[in-house]
């Protein structure tokens, strides 16, 4: 219950109960007391007081129930709002309850989105892991591939050079097939001359059938001619060089200051003849004596020749052939030849039968045919014409220990620089230094100066 309802009821019965109370039975009896004499005013005035002071308490009662139905009336309305209020939240609390239950259905249903997102981020790991498997594959594979384009490369690489060497022996086979060309050309010239020649050498039989021996002797006179004008193939000339090359070992020994001091000098060359003794070929620049430093006693000198069979002898001698003193020969005999089983080339009876020859490289890496000319200061050497070096078939340039063949095959002679050629016509010793265990330093060491005063009084040119 309201308060203030309480209140105003609680006043309102305090002032009936005053009002209806009889004050007179209620107070004790007093004392008689003699009477007092009546006084009309005083009980008028007395029963006026409790008339207004009840009027009064009825109008404030009035007031009170006044207010308090003001106040019953406002309690009403605001319970009626909140009445309105309980209804707006029991709506509201309907409302929010049918919410609850849309979000759980939400929860749940993001419940399910989540375990399925889950399980779709479980997928994704999986497709991580098998995307970042791939691309190591695909990494190992770009390496691979990257390797084997390096490889591609280094092959393509390989192939371009081949290709260049290739061209560069199609160039050498052009050269060489017009060579051949050339020289079926010159074949055929002279071919179509023995022809007519034979036919001519069988006119003259016909007609001289009684000079048969005669003719005979002429026909061979004229084949053998043929054979000696007819130059050979420089193909064949080197292959046969390096079918019939042998190697030469040079061991030299002196003493030094800390002992025995060695040099050695291993070089190819082949054998020749004058007709009558076999010699081998070479120049001082092969040997283990320099020119230009002679000033050495050499106490022991050991000069061999061997063959790839194994086929191995020993010089006796080295002589410096007085046609220069840097040509050197290695006397053997006719039996060491043949043991070593190669060619003798015959030196060149006619050496300017050609205005060509054939230089060979002293290591046999490489040749090609020259041209070469007289030099009418320098009697007994030719120079080298080096315009024409276009058509060596070796990549070289002429040096000095070149051998030089005749287009016949004989031997011409030798390179004493890189633009003169000595002909070697014979085997003439100037000095002569015997090989073995022990030999005369002295002796030794007076040769090597006195040939290296005669190279240097060579004409500049010639040195």
């Amino acid at each position: 219950m309201n308060k203030t309802l309480l209140l105003v009821i609680c006043d309102f019965l305090l002032l009936n109960l005053l009002a209806l109370t009889r004050w007179e039975k209620a107070e004790p009896p007093r004392p008689n007391q003699p009477p007092v004499p009546k006084m009309e005013a005083n009980a008028a005035t007395k029963e006026n007081d409790l008339v207004a002071t009840m009027r009064q308490s009825l109008e404030e009662e009035h007031a009170a129930r006044e207010q308090l139905a003001q106040q019953l009336t406002t309690t009403q309305g605001n319970l009626g709002e909140r009445e309105q209020n309980l209804a707006k939240l029991q709506a509201e609390r309907t409302r929010l309850a049918s919410a609850l239950t849309e979000t759980q259905r939400t929860a749940a249903e993001l419940n399910q989105q989540v375990v399925a997102a889950t399980q779709q981020a479980s997928m994704t790991k999986e497709e991580l892991a098998r995307l970042q498997h791939e691309l190591e594959q695909r990494r190992d594979e770009a390496a691979r591939q990257k390797s084997q384009l390096a490889a591609a490369e280094k092959e393509q690489a390989a192939a371009q050079e081949k290709i260049q060497d290739l061209n560069v022996r199609v160039g050498v086979a052009e050269r060489e097939k017009q060579i051949l060309q050339d020289t079926t050309q010159t074949l055929r010239t002279q071919v179509a001359a023995e022809r007519e020649e034979r036919m001519k050498v069988q006119e003259t039989t016909a007609q001289l059938a009684g000079g048969v021996g005669e003719l005979a002797e002429k026909t061979g006179g004229l084949t053998k001619e043929i054979r000696d004008n007819r130059p050979i193939n420089a193909n064949v000339l080197f292959d046969e060089f390096l079918k019939n090359q042998v190697t030469t070992n040079f061991t030299a020994v002196r003493s030094g200051l800390f002992g025995p001091a060695e040099r050695s000098k291993t070089t190819a060359t082949v054998l020749v003849t004058d007709g009558e003794k076999v010699y081998a070929l070479l120049h001082i620049s092969d040997t283990p004596f320099p020119l230009y430093d002679p000033l050495m006693d050499w106490q022991k000198i050991s000069v061999s020749f061997g063959r790839p069979s194994g086929e191995k002898v020993r010089a006796t001698e080295l002589d410096f052939v007085s046609l220069d003193p840097r040509v050197i020969v290695l006397p053997i005999d006719t039996e060491q030849a043949s043991k070593l089983g190669v060619k003798v080339y015959p030196t060149a009876l006619e050496p300017f039968k050609f205005p060509e020859a054939v230089l060979v490289s002293g290591t046999g890496k490489g040749y090609g045919e020259v041209g070469f000319k007289l030099d009418p200061s320098q009697p007994g050497y030719v120079r080298v014409d080096n315009s024409v070096f276009k058509r060596l078939f070796g990549d070289f340039a002429p040096s000095r220990g070149d051998l030089v063949l005749s287009k016949t095959g004989e031997l011409l002679g030798i390179m004493v620089n890189s633009n003169y050629c000595v002909i070697v016509n014979n085997f003439l010793a100037a000095q002569t230094v015997r090989t073995g265990e022990t030999v005369d330093p002295q002796k030794v060491k007076g040769v090597l100066v006195e040939m290296a005063a005669r190279w240097h009084s060579l004409p500049v040119k010639l040195q």
